[in-house]
């Protein structure tokens, strides 16, 4: 899309009705820090398996054969990575159609189509029920990890993994990677998605309304939503970041962690 005119501009500027802090560090943002997306973290092809990365060979070997149902498939890499591990089906679940799209375009080039089936919802068990960087995305994550251990066959296995968390020093995502680190937690969050609005015209006024959401996610608040579902915890992988692995403890976890792992066994299932 082309620039906004002037006047448009002028327009939208005036409908923030911004209050004086927030007038303020809008400026302050608007005159140091360039309005750009960030770059992406590269990331393996499919093909390269990155699950056998994220989670271990006992991971890959436990899905030959099964049936697998990932949460937050984005652009479909990682359905189609489990697809040619040897996992007998996979169902990509996402609620953004463009994702959806691209991940069927993805299993029909590398020949898994008749294995991968991507949708918004799915009423199918699965023996393995799975989640990559998605859960400080969801806009109702508790929702999204009942639904996990309803969809998980009672000996089946839930594996989890998402950063960056809300305390990393990038877990503003773009409000922090295009700032600063715990740029996110320094200037309000009206004046962040000011200045966002400058380079986007998506309309978003809460972080929680940007292109994929940001729900504020914490170590601490996931630990209550898994100990509210009726879920056991079987393991928990904490991988620090890396250049701060020293000053990784109990006390700064929250702050230093870099992704979070989780493998869970649905106990039971909740209403």
């Amino acid at each position: 899309m082309g620039e906004k005119p002037e006047a448009q501009r002028a327009v939208a500027s005036d409908e923030w009705k911004l209050g004086f802090w927030d007038r303020l560090q809008y400026r302050l943002l608007k005159r140091f820090f360039r309005n750009t997306e960030s770059a992406q973290t590269p990331r393996p092809a499919a093909g390269v398996v990155r699950v056998r990365e994220l989670f271990g060979d006992e991971f890959v070997d436990s899905i030959r054969g099964k049936t697998v149902i990932e949460f937050g498939s984005g652009d479909g890499c990682d359905a189609v990575d489990l697809a040619l591990a040897g996992a007998a089906r996979v169902i990509g679940l996402d609620v953004q159609e463009a994702g959806l799209r691209h991940s069927r375009e993805l299993a029909a080039q590398k020949g898994v189509t008749e294995i991968c089936e991507f949708a918004r919802t799915t009423d199918t068990q699965a023996d393995i029920v799975m989640s990559i960087d998605a859960f400080e995305h969801f806009m109702d994550p508790v929702d999204i990890l009942r639904k996990m251990a309803v969809l998980c066959k009672p000996d089946g296995r839930i594996w989890i993994q998402f950063g960056y968390t809300w305390l990393h020093p990038y877990g503003g995502h773009l409000f922090s990677l295009n700032v600063f680190p715990w740029a996110h937690l320094v200037f309000s969050e009206t004046a962040l998605c000011r200045w966002r609005a400058d380079f986007k015209s998506d309309g978003a006024r809460r972080f929680g309304e940007v292109d994929g959401g940001l729900n504020k996610m914490t170590l601490a608040r996931f630990a209550r939503m898994v100990a509210g579902c009726g879920i056991t915890v079987e393991a928990i992988q904490e991988v620090p970041i890396r250049a701060a692995r020293m000053f990784h403890c109990r006390l700064t976890r929250e702050f230093l962690t870099s992704v979070i792992r989780y493998r869970l066994k649905p106990h039971s299932h909740p209403e």
